[in-house]
């Protein structure tokens, strides 16, 4: 029997050719999470990254150590002098609501142009030791370079593959910036016997460099590189992660946990120098030292702890490590004696480390993709607004009180934040890519 060798009509069958499933399928049909070393650029835009969280560490662990000698150098009140604290708000504020619209227009590489210039104007000011009014002016533009840097490249590195691990390391890089930058400025003013704003001088090089090796690194990442990634959702994200009734939970929460974890660690690092010779009676170079030992425990807390928290879940990782820090505060605040508040406030220091990574993946975990930018970004920026608003009302206190208030005050900000991070919603059993 012959058989026939006519084609069947497609358009009458019921399978689909090949080419018809591929006109049908979505555009996105997989989409490989990037590495920090994959493409090969991002190693160098990691390193990039890395160095700028350096750099933002110099900077928010230098006023601790430096509080006092502008205290006697201005003659300053504890209520003036914290203006240095509350000044960088107004730069926070402006990067946590221009931060998506910056981002869309100009790209990463209009963050990596903007940040490390605003460090570099700052320092420079500094170093020109200006009347205080000037001085609180230029703390405004390091607040909004941090801003800026802060929610670009949390976002960014929260979306690499092994998230955890990489913003532990990055931020990480922030408190190996805090460990140096009291030690380096406690020494050249007590040992060399120079004035506090020659710190600023190793500054400028420090900023100069990232603001070279950010630009170089993300030169590739314009504003169009952005919209073929990530479309025009980034537009209208902002809005949508503060207002979205799914989505605005997780954002609020999340920004105002940051926002009582950095005032926690900024006001802890910033005044613990002063608590530690005025309630301690502590020596000045050693009273700089546990300075160096808290931002040292947020360093390897950071590190070591952010390996720890993918195997526990990092909403049942931050209750345990807020109730450590809490009894760590405790020993501060209550045993009368220097050498244990010194170890008490490094043990601290370990257990704050992870709360900030924690916070960015928790949000890349509860949040769709495309609001990752948006969301981190405003959270990250105003959460920093913490690092100006709570050492400021510390300070604003120990005018009245004196600094003996610093300790209750941490211990009651720690657990506020543990009862809001309970708010969370369930977390997802796998993570969001």
């Amino acid at each position: 029997m012959a058989v026939s060798e006519e084609p069947i009509p497609l358009s009458n069958s019921n399978q689909a050719s090949p080419l018809d499933l591929m006109e049908e399928e979505p555009v996105q049909v997989f989409h490989e999470t990037e590495r920090w070393n994959y493409p090969s650029s991002n190693t160098f835009k990691t390193i990039a990254t890395f160095w700028a969280f350096f750099v933002m560490g110099m900077n928010d662990a230098a006023y601790g150590p430096l509080i006092p000698y502008l205290e006697s150098y201005y003659h300053l009140s504890y209520t003036v002098v914290s203006l240095v604290f509350f000044s960088p708000l107004v730069g926070y504020t402006a990067a946590a609501f221009l931060n998506s619209r910056i981002h869309s227009r100009f790209g990463r590489r209009g963050v990596a142009l903007l940040s490390p210039s605003c460090h570099v104007i700052a320092y420079i000011i500094n170093c020109l030791h200006p009347p205080y009014p000037v001085l609180v002016v230029s703390f405004i533009f390091a607040g909004f370079g941090n801003g800026l840097g802060d929610a670009s490249w949390n976002a960014w590195i929260g979306n690499l593959t092994n998230s955890n691990q990489l913003l532990g390391l990055l931020h990480g890089f922030y408190g190996v910036g805090g460990v140096i930058s009291p030690l380096i400025a406690t020494s050249l003013i007590t040992k060399a016997h120079l004035e506090w704003y020659y710190y600023y001088y190793i500054l400028i090089p420090c900023a100069a460099t990232e603001l070279v090796f950010c630009l170089i690194t993300f030169w590739d990442s314009s504003a169009e590189k952005t919209q073929d990634s990530q479309a025009q959702e980034e537009k209208a994200g902002l809005r949508e992660v503060l207002f979205s009734k799914s989505y605005a939970r997780v954002t609020w929460i999340c920004a105002i946990f940051l926002l009582g974890y950095v005032g926690i660690e900024v006001a802890l690092g910033g005044w613990i120098v002063d608590y530690m010779i005025q309630v301690r009676h502590g020596a000045s170079f050693a009273s700089g030292m546990t300075a160096t030992g808290f931002w040292l425990g947020i360093t390897l807390g950071r590190v070591a702890l952010g390996f720890v928290t993918p195997l526990i879940g990092e909403k049942l990782a931050i209750i345990v490590y807020s109730c450590c820090a809490i009894a760590a505060g405790l020993v501060l605040w209550l045993v009368p004696d220097f050498y244990a508040s010194a170890v008490a406030v490094s043990l601290q220091g370990f257990f704050l480390g992870p709360f900030f990574p924690a916070a960015v993946v928790v949000a890349t975990k509860l949040l769709p993709r495309h609001l990752h930018v948006s969301a981190i970004g405003f959270a990250a920026a105003f959460g920093g607004g913490g690092a100006a608003i709570l050492p400021f009302a510390v300070g604003a206190i120990a005018q009245a009180r004196g600094v003996k208030v610093l300790q209750p005050f941490i211990i009651g900000l720690s657990g506020g934040i543990l009862l809001l991070w309970l708010g969370l919603p369930r977390m997802p059993k796998k993570n969001q890519a």
